[in-house]
């Protein structure tokens, strides 16, 4: 009994010198104000419904694309496809990377920052993070012969045949599959008596068993009456961090192996590297590329933030298909261009976008293969280019039954194939319509596909992050 009072007194000694709660519910205080800013080079786009889906004759009578009301929570977006300067700066990350770690092996102090485990202990040197402001001594005796293959002017690669190996740039990542961790509930597996590793999972007394393709399964906690809250992974959430290793140069040669019996060479040669094209879509680029760049470009941001002791993690990824379609209507419901009208050309009779008006004639528009990713007008939220120029990864699975089975509310269908999965689950789809595609193909209701591991001349992507509520002081206004 003594001691029973003594820990209320405890208690109520506490509760009392809690500041400003007063015994009421209040949450946690204090908490930061906070305010979500446009990311450079996006465009805030808002919430809203509209009708997904043909916004004309079903040309090619697909039926992939029937009419359906959807809603769609605000994002931001680029307002521009990603250009190939912009994707150099993630090419040269990589090579940078390389040279460092390079360079660590022979001037570890230099050019390593020492890691510590939770109880403070140094870990080894090869778990040390890189020292990104040491500077690079390319011009240093003991440096250069570690760096100079590596950074040779391009200009200087190109004449001289010397070349870094570009399958050298790799870039590792992690990402968390909550698909997989979301799912939940217990597999039917039915119990083997040859096999004691395989049994049911209503035996109580047999927590851990195996899934479907051998995996150990962890049911998580069962309580004193022998329930489960049966949550995969429960107590192990290690298994859905992936990690993957992605080569990032852009595949220059699509401008040969795209076409048959068409001279592409300088495009080849000429198109990523040299800064006549510094402002022009990036291509080459597959989706799995596209997904990692989006990776580091959430990096690149959140390692600033920190820096600047904001701790908030803000993700760039791919556009959903209903997101990347809202965005090209630019509010415009039932119009099937991203400039409003049923016509492709304005009132003085000039194209409104970089596609393939008439048989052979790709110049008729004024762009023969790609051009400027600020070229003609933008649609009403100010997005150029949503029509036409390049065709654009969007984040969705492809599938010709989509429609018929997605949600009305962020409607996506999401599939990470394997790469020993068959074609048909590869396809994810692209939007937009490119410079070699026809008038129907840039309709913001046309749809089509790629496979997610190959690399085209005509497919670019653009980047958009997820609006959490509470803008900068230019939406202000529409977040109260």
């Amino acid at each position: 009994m003594k001691k029973l009072l003594f820990y209320s007194a405890i208690a109520v000694t506490l509760f009392a010198c809690s500041p400003g709660n007063n015994g009421e519910l209040v949450g946690v205080i204090p908490r930061p104000s906070w305010y979500q800013n446009t990311p450079y080079g996006m465009l805030y786009i808002p919430a809203g419904s509209y009708n997904m889906g043909a916004s004309d004759q079903d040309v090619p009578w697909a039926h992939t694309n029937r009419s359906k009301t959807v809603s769609v929570q605000a994002f931001y977006m680029d307002q521009t496809e990603i250009s190939n300067n912009e994707y150099r700066q993630f090419v040269y990350y990589v090579r940078d990377s390389i040279a460092r770690r390079k360079l660590a092996e022979e001037f570890p102090e230099e050019f390593l920052m020492p890691r510590y485990d939770d109880e403070g202990n140094e870990l080894d040197a090869s778990e040390w993070d890189l020292n990104w402001s040491a500077r690079l001594k390319y011009f240093d005796p003991d440096s250069m012969p570690l760096l100079s293959e590596m950074y040779l002017p391009d200009h200087e690669r190109y004449y001289r045949r010397k070349e870094f190996d570009v399958r050298k740039l790799m870039f590792e990542y992690y990402w968390i599959d909550l698909q997989a961790a979301a799912k939940k509930g217990r597999y039917n597996i039915k119990t083997n008596p040859e096999d004691p590793e395989h049994r049911t999972l209503s035996n109580p007394e047999d927590p851990i068993t195996k899934d479907p393709v051998g995996r150990d399964l962890d049911l998580g906690y069962r309580n004193k009456k022998g329930q489960n809250n049966a949550i995969r992974g429960h107590t192990d959430r290690s298994r859905f961090i992936i990690k993957e290793i992605i080569n990032v140069y852009p595949d220059t040669l699509c401008w040969i192996s795209d076409f048959t019996y068409s001279f592409n060479d300088p495009m080849t040669n000429m198109y990523f590297w040299h800064p006549a094209y510094d402002e022009y879509p990036v291509v080459g680029v597959t989706w799995v590329q596209a997904k990692a760049f989006c990776v580091w470009r959430t990096q690149l941001l959140n390692f600033w933030l920190e820096s600047m002791g904001e701790f908030y993690v803000q993700d760039f990824r791919l556009p959903t298909e209903a997101e990347w379609e809202y965005g090209a209507r630019g509010g415009l419901d039932l119009s099937p261009y991203p400039w409003g009208g049923p016509y492709i050309r304005n009132a003085r009779g000039c194209f409104l976008g970089n596609f393939k008006p008439m048989r052979g004639r790709y110049m008729e528009d004024g762009g023969f293969h790609t051009v400027k990713v600020t070229s003609y007008h933008p649609n009403d939220f100010g997005l150029y280019c949503m029509a036409g120029n390049v065709s654009e990864w969007c984040e969705t699975a492809y599938d010709e039954s989509n429609y018929e089975i997605i949600h009305d509310l962020n409607p996506e269908r999401r599939y990470d194939a394997l790469d020993h999965d068959p074609p048909a689950q590869k396809r994810k789809v692209i939007r937009g319509g490119s410079w070699k595609d026809i008038a129907y193909y840039l309709q913001t209701g046309s749809r089509s596909f790629e496979y997610q591991d190959s690399a085209k001349s005509y497919v670019g992507y653009r980047c958009v992050m997820t609006y959490l509520g509470r803008g900068g002081p230019d939406q202000a206004e529409e977040a109260r």
